[in-house]
């Protein structure tokens, strides 16, 4: 079957003059690869090609512009290009390149830009980009996607406008023979669906027969992907004001961008989130929730730059102060004239009303502390050194326990901090056993990626602390 679907593919493509037979030294294998649908997806391997092909230095569309672009339109259309890299012709010197063999034992070479090359998507996109640059106000495009959006205008309804636009866009495709997959296009829709949930809705009417049938469980499995893989986010709108919302944790920070709707619902308009750098893992809890509030302003600073007072909601409520505080390091010093630029007011928002923010900031499916913290308690009732250091800082009265700098108490956990600015660390008993599985499950284990020893050692000691763990981590 695989054999017969390569040759009705070539042979397709023969009569259509996409390729031709080769007596090229060059050759790259062909294969297939079952379609989710069903069917065969012809692939080439054009590997070494590629490796020895300089990279295409062209730019790609930024999503956020392109949904950036689309504010204030009330009707939309999605135009699917099809087989847009075959209206790229090869130089004819690079010809004999793209040879690929196949099973039945032929040899083709492609006269049209075959997908598979490095630089054959940048190609397509910078030759979309460029057809469609004169229409980018009201038709942007992503790769094989056009994306048509219209508002009224004087004298013209919405709809008016857009029919206009569309006619636009038809007569550049036809200039430059660019075709559309119908199946996939949507035309003058009010919104342009991406869920797949139109399908469930009929479900949904008063008094509507339920009957589930394979296209509504389509569209659920799909619904299922979308919420899985990325939130549903809404357009930003320049005339409702927007507010921030941030957090950071031991290891990332996150925020998020947002306004409310016109129902009054508070919708995301971005998200944004990164690990935090070894350095920025040592700073200090206040400073770790100041570099996430600068990390958002400069992620949306095209929204917030000029903007009319805004509020910055972060769960660390002395960040209110921060900016009247006369006692500042170097650091908080340049970071607050750069938050100068901005025009926007701190509010204090409890951790367990700030979910959002807070859950791109933490990995709640694992964390080292808590998987480790039972096991240092039971240890730490067998270890002489710290049932000792326990029993002496059961014993003392808060105020002389408080004190003390580096041991503290947390419950069932003696904890070690470097100073009062440093985020307590759990003490680990003289207990070789568990500091080895400490160590492999920060550096051997899935989730350690065998980092190297200065990113290992600056892992385990953001959680965990004792003697000569530098030497441990050195050895291991």
């Amino acid at each position: 079957d695989q054999v017969k679907a390569i040759d009705d593919f070539f042979e397709g493509r023969r009569q259509a003059g996409h390729v031709r037979e080769s007596i090229s030294p060059h050759s790259s294998p062909t294969f297939c690869v079952k379609k989710a649908t069903g069917g065969w997806r012809i692939v080439h391997a054009f590997n070494k090609l590629n490796d020895a092909t300089i990279p295409a230095q062209t730019p790609i569309p930024r999503k956020d512009m392109v949904l950036d672009s689309m504010s204030g339109s009330v009707i939309y259309s999605a135009i699917d290009l099809t087989d847009g890299f075959y209206q790229i012709l090869m130089r004819e010197s690079d010809v004999p390149l793209t040879a690929v063999s196949t099973p039945s034992g032929m040899l083709w070479e492609w006269l049209v830009m075959p997908q598979g090359l490095k630089n054959a998507p940048a190609t397509f996109n910078r030759m979309v980009s460029h057809v469609l640059r004169p229409l980018r106000d009201f038709a942007p495009s992503y790769f094989d996607d056009i994306f048509v959006h219209s508002h009224a205008e004087v004298g013209l309804s919405a709809i008016d406008v857009h029919l206009r636009h569309l006619r636009q866009v038809f007569q550049v495709m036809r200039e430059n023979k660019l075709y559309a997959n119908l199946k996939k296009c949507v035309f003058c829709a009010p919104e342009i669906p991406v869920l797949g949930c139109y399908p469930l809705s009929s479900l949904l009417k008063k008094d509507a027969t339920w009957s589930w049938r394979p296209e509504h469980q389509v569209a659920f499995d799909s619904v299922k992907k979308s919420l899985a893989s990325a939130p549903i986010l809404m357009l930003p709108d320049d005339a409702k004001p927007f507010h921030v919302v941030c957090d950071a944790s031991d290891f990332a920070i996150g925020c998020a961008l947002m306004q409310f709707d016109n129902e009054g619902r508070e919708r995301v308009v971005s998200y944004q989130s990164r690990q935090m750098k070894p350095a920025e893992r040592n700073y200090p809890v206040h400073d770790k929730e100041l570099l996430a509030m600068r990390y958002a302003l400069i992620k949306f600073r095209v929204y917030l730059l000029g903007e009319q007072t805004f509020a910055v909601y972060t769960d660390h409520a002395s960040l209110r102060t921060a900016m009247k505080s006369p006692h500042l390091s170097q650091r908080m010093a340049r970071w607050l004239s750069f938050f100068a630029e901005y025009n926007f007011v701190v509010h204090y928002k409890p951790g367990k009303n700030n979910i959002l923010a807070d859950a791109l900031s933490r990995r709640p499916d694992y964390d080292p502390r808590a998987t480790r913290g039972r096991q240092v308690i039971d240890e730490d009732e067998d270890d002489e050194d710290h049932c000792a250091i326990d029993k002496t800082l059961r014993a003392l009265p808060n105020n002389t326990r408080n004190q003390i700098n580096r041991y503290q108490l947390d419950g069932d956990l003696l904890t070690y901090s470097i100073d009062r600015f440093d985020a307590p660390r759990i003490a680990i008993p003289n207990d070789d056993d568990l500091r080895a599985r400490i160590i492999h499950e920060f550096h051997d284990s899935p989730v350690g990626g065998h980092l190297g020893r200065e990113k290992t050692f600056a892992a385990v000691s953001r959680d965990f602390y004792w003697p000569h763990m530098y030497k441990w981590v050195r050895k291991w």
